[in-house]
């Protein structure tokens, strides 16, 4: 029997959200959110005002981070440079953010790119242009790497093939990063975490953030093997967030007849995120929402608040640093 392949997120379902937003819990504690996207695509539109309605839910939100998502690339021209589109693209977002007419938080204070490390050394003087492009907030690269064997899981990979960062002549370009003091955001499946720590070793000297919580896979070959993905995955570990991609980490919260309390959320990614702290600590661990993949299953109000309860019991110094300080620091922001 055939079955249909995944979607790679879920719809965004406004009405099914609001029915059960929550107001703010500490409502006065800062927070940068250092990973959410824009992107402008067919029947999926999420820019500047659409991420400002998000960042008035009653949260804190002072400042945030955008990562790449390959969009607004350059039609023309080399296709090395084209992913300058993108940083042209939110550099302009920034600034407009920076008038103060859309709200005192600073979206885009923080920009993370693309450059396909794969060209080699020819990378420093791309990433040169990135930082000229973004005027001053560009903090890093992300390439992601997700692949697996199993088919199921083709929607998901990057496209990439396996092994990419082992590739040499990938190393040759990621090489260009340190000296420019700029950062790399990782992206794959947990089955592929030794390839990051080998990298790690290799460059140490390298600042690395590895998003979603290191993406520990709950479909396909690993439906209903959550138990042993966790105990494979728990003994590798970073970053936090992510986890409201269902159709990736298997959690089915999206998929009920109402949106998910923060009260549910927090007690299915507790294990996930206590994981995390407990291995890296407060200061090299950040909350992230993951907007707009994430607003497929829950909101950003319930999704702030989720964190809050997962940290209730932490003191208020590393509260700070998961809310608030590892971000401004990690990324430069001011």
């Amino acid at each position: 029997m055939q079955t249909s392949a995944p979607s790679r997120h879920l719809p965004i379902r406004k009405d099914w959200l609001a029915a059960t937003q929550e107001p703010a819990l500490e409502p006065d504690r800062p927070i940068i959110d250092p990973h959410h996207h824009l992107w402008d695509r067919p029947g999926n539109r999420y820019l500047l005002h659409d991420l400002i309605e998000d960042l008035g839910s009653g949260h804190n939100i002072r400042a945030t981070v955008f990562l790449e998502c390959r969009e607004m690339y350059r039609a023309e021209g080399p296709p090395e440079l084209r992913s300058l589109g993108e940083t042209t693209f939110v550099a302009g977002v920034a600034a407009m953010s920076e008038s103060g007419k859309y709200g005192s938080a600073r979206a885009c204070a923080g920009i993370i790119g693309n450059v396909d490390f794969r060209i080699g050394s020819r990378a420093k003087g791309i990433l040169e242009q990135h930082v000229v492009a973004s005027g001053g907030r560009f903090r890093g690269i992300r390439n992601g790497a997700t692949w697996h064997a199993d088919p199921n899981l083709r929607v998901f990979t990057s496209g990439a093939g396996e092994g990419l960062y082992l590739d040499r002549s990938w190393r040759e370009g990621f090489a260009a990063l340190a000296p420019l003091n700029l950062s790399f955001e990782a992206w794959m499946f947990h089955s592929q975490l030794g390839d990051l720590i080998d990298l790690t070793r290799a460059f140490p000297e390298t600042k690395i953030v590895l998003n979603h919580i290191g993406g520990a896979l709950g479909v396909g070959p690993y439906t209903d093997k959550r138990k042993e993905v966790f105990a494979e995955w728990s003994t590798q570990i970073s970053k936090l967030g992510g986890l409201g991609m269902p159709s990736l980490s298997g959690f089915e919260m999206g998929r009920q007849d109402s949106a998910p309390s923060s009260e549910q959320l927090a007690q299915a990614w507790r294990p996930y995120l206590d994981t995390c702290i407990a291995a890296f600590g407060p200061d090299r661990s950040m909350f992230e929402s993951n907007f707009p993949v994430d607003k497929g299953m829950c909101s950003y109000a319930n999704l702030w608040n989720a964190f809050k309860r997962v940290a209730e019991n932490y003191s208020q110094d590393e509260k700070n640093a998961l809310f608030h300080n590892t971000a401004l620091k990690f990324y430069r922001l001011w």
